[in-house]
């Protein structure tokens, strides 16, 4: 009896980090069926009285931080494009999987028979990293908010004719690229002029939301934190709402911004010339390594003048720092950004705050020394 009752023993569950494991090497490996049954198995039975909670404990300590590893691993190279896209899709398809089996689940007698509210929730035009605002949906779901999720890349004008349409206690605006900043404030700006109030989210709002604060929004750090900002109740903002972002930054009467942005493309075309006279091996470069050279200035630029609009040398720094380390590890030496900022500042050498944000980054920006390795 003792051996058969050995032998009958159940195997050990999986813990969590190796179904974190496993899922990361289902989405790389574009086993899209694998990772759905991974997720079920996860959240378990929808009949379970528990369901809702390990929906979001999966969404949450599981799909969100393998997603998060496909972005470190592309930045680091050792992922390609198509594989960061393919996994991306299949957390995606998890999410729909997870947000299934909750709906499916019975509604406990003790929960409330009327959702908590409605919200809105969507990303900003041109932000198209949707998947963050889509975990914030499924939670706040899952803990009775009713949610309209309108996606990626909502235009400012399509936004406000839905909460005309259908009347929202809050938005919670997404953003994952800190460039869409001044698209950001445009929004959350006319958000509150509707008269409905913004949690921003995301990584472009900056280091414990610091932009989304100088843009008068609310800020969320994650799903929870989202649930309990709205929770808590959010005051409707009042009828004079509407202002010009000058009013929350008021730096930019200098016109700075302005200025460096209508002047991007000549500021691209000069500094590629001059990258190409002070960095040698560019010229050997194909058209395609051009191109992708051109790419990489137009990004510089654009977040020069994020860094301008927002008077804050630690996005630019930021950036650049992050963009050596995605050049190194596609065999660019990091020293090929001096001569675009050293462009860059000669250009903009009437311009003080622009020129003390390149001034920092190239400071900031570590090159190494002759004799190490590039």
């Amino acid at each position: 009896m003792t051996t058969q009752n050995n032998t009958r023993a159940s195997v050990a569950e999986p813990g969590l980090e190796e179904l974190r494991e496993q899922l990361w090497r289902a989405a790389i490996d574009c086993d899209e069926t694998h990772a759905i049954a991974l997720v079920r198995h996860a959240v378990g039975p929808d009949t379970s009285p528990q369901v809702r909670a390990a929906a979001e404990r999966t969404l949450l300590e599981l799909i969100a931080p393998v997603q998060e590893r496909v972005g470190v691993q592309w930045a680091a190279n050792t992922i390609t494009v198509a594989q960061e896209h393919a996994a991306t899709a299949i957390n995606e398809r998890c999410i729909s999987a997870v947000a299934d089996v909750a709906a499916s689940a019975p509604v406990p007698a003790h929960a409330a028979t009327e959702p908590l509210g409605r919200v809105t929730v969507a990303c900003v035009d041109g932000e198209w990293h949707a998947l963050p605002a889509r975990l914030v949906t499924e939670v706040l779901r899952l803990r009775g908010w009713h949610v309209d999720y309108l996606g990626a890349q909502v235009p400012t004008e399509h936004l406000i004719a839905h909460l005309h349409q259908r009347k929202a206690e809050a938005v919670l605006l997404s953003s994952s690229i800190p460039s869409h900043l001044p698209t950001a404030h445009t929004a959350i700006s006319a958000c509150q002029a509707a008269g409905v109030p913004v949690v921003a989210g995301g990584a472009a709002f900056g280091p414990g939301g610091r932009y989304a604060r100088r843009m008068q929004a609310a800020w969320a750090p994650d799903a929870v934190g989202a649930h309990t900002l709205l929770t808590r109740g959010l005051d409707r903002p009042t009828a004079d709402a509407a202002r010009l972002p000058d009013l929350d930054l008021p730096h930019l009467n200098d016109q700075e911004y302005t200025l460096v942005r209508q002047s991007k493309r000549q500021l691209v075309k000069q500094t590629l010339t001059d990258v190409e006279d002070a960095f040698p091996p560019m010229r050997a470069y194909s058209a395609y390594q051009r191109e992708r050279t051109a790419e990489d200035i137009d990004h510089i630029v654009t977040y020069l003048a994020t860094a301008v609009y927002v008077d804050d040398a630690e996005l630019f720094t930021t950036f650049v720092g992050w963009t050596a380390g995605i050049l190194q590890a596609r065999g660019v030496p990091p020293r090929s950004l001096l001569p675009a900022l050293d462009s860059l500042r000669h250009q903009l050498k009437d311009f003080p705050r622009a020129g003390h944000i390149l001034t920092a980054a190239r400071d900031a920006l570590t090159v190494p020394g002759p004799g190490q390795p590039a």
